[in-house]
């Protein structure tokens, strides 16, 4: 159950465009149980793989035995990364500039990497024979902490790159350190506080997989593959396996969720590819859920020292911050090349403040490659986290009301578009009106008096606030770009004779609603219905080039190219039309669907009538071509920040420390909105999993780096249960830099809603640190000072 309040009336121009709360036209076949996966692909005489995976974090390989797995009468495969190694393909380059083992060679460098490919008649066989590979090891120490990764004795884990002596991976820094310290020595208040954001898991429905065919007569690759970026992954591929791109087809059919766990390439993928070509047979390749939780992307494993300098009177002066990124044993981390701590430095979060500084130090460990932009735009919920918990800290310090010192601190409506301390410029926004609202949607002043009556008691109740600003929208690509190619999006549209329209989108949807959407859009340029508009996505050999979807970019950028690509459309429409009638084109004028005659409504040809003219016999102008259709590259001139105000109310046993979300108030403003029901959908899903990351869901691991959360049993996602009746509001302050103001919210509820929880906690307890996740132990431990917790 979620209530939701629409705070205000926006003006016509800044309703919902394109009909509004349309159902979504995916829906249908999902709920029917006809989406079409990769797992549900198959081709005649297809073969199946399985990988062999260490069970060791760091070793030496010392040999591998395949003999037993090759005398499997079913087995047609066993790829190791010798054999890799004489194709040239042991090594892939990552996202980040970094190479990555497909199969390990030398040493294995986590538990769960890729070590051999076993390519069967069926899943099963493949599965059995993985298991006669005789691989012998020699055990290495590992490195798990990452604030040990830099120690004099720690082992080098990357001694496959030559000259390399450290675990470092890089140092950047962003802001003015000078200026930084110059505010905080003469700061009257200085409240530090360290914080860990553990390593977490997008954990996706449907796990990652693929299904390679290589067509040994005519050389082209078609992949069917679980991936966010069809376009980025066959350049990759072509890179790799040095095949003409233009042989090479990916197609990413339904995906049943992403959150960025489905943006990196994984070696299983490589290996299906050898598979089909050694075979020369189709090769599927489906991991399964411990495999999924054990060795694709991650997220957070952010160890951050925060500080913030303030008056007594409560105005934020200054903020610096000291972090140690772990990055596992390969720099996997899918974000643009200028940024290898992706969007950290936006940590000053919605505050007009004097300076900031940040220093980001990147390092290997023995754990699975890291870094995905998992729910948020590269890093920024670790960053909207360290300055909401920091502002609270502060609001403790001082004795002061949280929603009181936020603010007297944010910036003001005047003050956009907003040049911040580290050089990003957000482009609008009415920060105090959102926070208003959502303490007045929440009630507030009367929550404040039930906690003091409830404390009287014994009891122990929270209230948590959050605040953010989220950067979203990647590009422009002088700015962003990944492994050099800027991030750019491609649309095309085609209106057929009978007025029919397809769209061609170079993002792919996980369950965002592209179809309804991207329709929606092109419905409100053009006045043709969404039922009449299909949009295709998810088959290079069918749309444009992009860079695909992540970090909430597909309507800050493929909206905005669809926007554009209709407007040409409609623009020669209107020489057309103006043909048609023998009138000139600077004589008519638009209304929705059509083109009519300044000061003559009756004389007018719709959109479909125009389309028909266009393939038909009528005499062009000089210089227009025939159909109706266009093509763009949309550029985005700045990303997009939608922001929003966070308040959840917890009760907190004070025997056993199980939390409870009472209630969670949230305030998104994400400029112009075009379904609000696929909005709210978005907000449901980010808030669930900022409850998850702040109370259950943590990758974690032993000494030894032995993984102990391979399972559902042990990584504990939300559900119903644990989550309450989200109640949503929404203020609109449209982009200035968006053809249809539209910002992007679909991660922003990850970025806002663990740090509104975990505030909360705090205020329960009275307390003002404990690590997430909160944990029953956890919590009950921080309540009594360090004593064990219960069992």
């Amino acid at each position: 159950m979620t209530a939701v309040q629409e705070t205000g009336s926006a003006p016509a121009e800044e309703r919902p465009i394109g009909y509004g709360r349309l159902k979504r036209k995916e829906d249908p076949r999902f709920v029917r149980g006809k989406g079409h996966y990769v797992d549900d692909v198959q081709l005649p005489g297809m073969l199946h793989g399985a990988v062999l995976r260490s069970p060791l974090a760091h070793a030496r390989i010392v040999s591998v035995d395949t003999s037993a797995a090759e005398s499997h009468p079913k087995v047609r495969a066993v790829i190791t990364g010798a054999t890799l190694e004489g194709l040239g393909l042991a090594w892939m380059p990552t996202l980040s500039m970094d190479t990555q083992a497909v199969l390990a060679t030398d040493k294995v460098r986590f538990q769960g990497q890729e070590v051999a490919f076993v390519v069967a008649d069926d899943h099963y066989a493949a599965r059995d024979a993985i298991e006669l590979i005789d691989v012998e090891y020699e055990p290495l120490p590992p490195v798990v902490d990452a604030r040990h990764a830099l120690d004099a004795d720690a082992p080098v884990i990357r001694d496959d790159q030559e000259g390399r002596t450290d675990n470092r991976i890089f140092d950047w820094e962003a802001g003015d350190e000078g200026a930084t310290d110059a505010v905080f020595a003469r700061a009257e208040v200085v409240v530090a506080q360290h914080m860990l954001y553990p390593r977490v898991h997008p954990a996706p429905l449907e796990t990652c997989g693929c299904v390679a065919d290589m067509d040994p007569v005519d050389g082209k690759l078609t992949l069917w593959s679980t991936t966010q970026a069809p376009h980025a992954h066959r350049t990759l591929y072509a890179m790799v396996a040095g095949l003409p791109e233009h042989k090479i087809r990916v197609i990413s059919p339904d995906i049943g969720g992403g959150f960025g766990n489905k943006v990196p390439i994984y070696p299983g993928y490589v290996c299906a590819v050898v598979g089909s070509i050694l075979t020369k047979k189709p090769v599927k390749w489906v991991e399964d859920r411990s495999e999924n939780l054990m060795s694709t992307g991650f997220a957070r494993d952010y160890h951050m020292h925060g500080e913030i300098a303030a008056t007594r009177e409560g105005r934020i002066l200054a903020v610096r911050v000291k972090v140690i990124a772990d990055h596992g044993a390969f720099n996997g981390t899918a974000q643009p090349s200028k940024f290898p701590a992706g969007f950290f430095h936006v940590f000053s979060g919605s505050y007009d403040i004097e300076a900031a500084h940040c220093a980001v130090t990147g390092v290997y460990t023995n754990k699975a490659p890291g870094g995905v932009a998992y729910a948020c735009s590269f890093r920024v919920t670790e960053a909207a986290f360290l300055i909401e918990r920091l502002v609270d800290c502060l609001a403790d310090e001082l004795h002061a009301d949280p929603a009181e010192l936020r603010m007297k601190n944010l910036i003001r409506p005047e003050q956009f578009p907003y040049r911040s301390k580290t050089g990003w410029e957000y482009d609008s926004g009415d920060y105090q009106t959102t926070l208003r609202k959502a303490l007045d949607l929440a009630g507030y002043e009367a929550l404040r008096r039930e906690q003091a009556e409830r404390r009287a008691r014994g009891e122990l109740m929270g209230i948590g606030l959050s605040f953010f600003t989220e950067t979203v929208g990647a590009g422009p690509r002088k700015h962003m770009d990944i492994l050099g190619l800027g991030m750019a999006d491609g649309c095309e549209l085609r209106v057929h004779p009978t007025g029919k329209a397809v769209v061609r989108l170079s993002v792919q949807s996980q369950g965002q609603g592209h179809e309804t959407t991207f329709a929606q859009i092109v419905a409100e340029e053009l006045g043709i219905p969404p039922e009449d508009i299909e949009v295709v996505h998810g088959d290079t050999d069918q749309t444009p080039f992009g860079l695909g979807t992540y970090g909430s970019r597909s309507t800050p950028v493929s909206g905005a190219a669809a926007a554009v690509v209709a407007r040409k459309v409609r623009d020669k429409a209107r020489i057309i039309a103006g043909a048609m009638m023998e009138v000139s084109p600077d004589d008519l004028e638009w209304e929705k669907g059509r083109w009519f005659v300044r000061g003559d409504p009756t004389a007018a040809k719709t959109i479909q009538e125009i389309a028909l003219a266009a393939h038909g016999v009528l005499e062009l102008p000089e210089g227009v071509e025939g159909h109706l259709e266009a093509t763009t590259v949309y550029n985005p001139p700045n990303l997009t920040f939608p922001y929003g105000a966070y308040l959840c109310v917890v009760d907190v046993d004070p025997g056993t420390g199980v939390v409870k979300v009472r209630r969670f108030v949230a305030v998104d403003d994400c400029g112009t909105r075009i379904n609000p029901m696929i909005i709210e959908g978005q907000v449901h899903g980010g808030l669930a999993d900022g409850v998850g990351m702040a109370l259950s869901e943590i990758i974690s691991f032993d000494e030894d780096g032995n993984c102990l959360s391979g399972s559902f049993m042990d990584y504990l996602v939300p559900t119903a249960l644990e989550v309450p009746a989200w109640e949503l509001g929404y203020t609109v302050t449209p982009s200035p830099h968006h053809p249809i103001g539209a910002k992007g919210v679909g991660e922003s509820a990850t970025v806002g809603s663990p740090a509104a929880v975990v505030n909360a906690v705090m205020d329960a307890i009275g307390v003002r640190h404990a690590d997430m996740p909160l944990t029953p132990g956890r919590v009950w431990l921080a309540m009594h000072g360090g004593v064990e917790a219960p069992q």
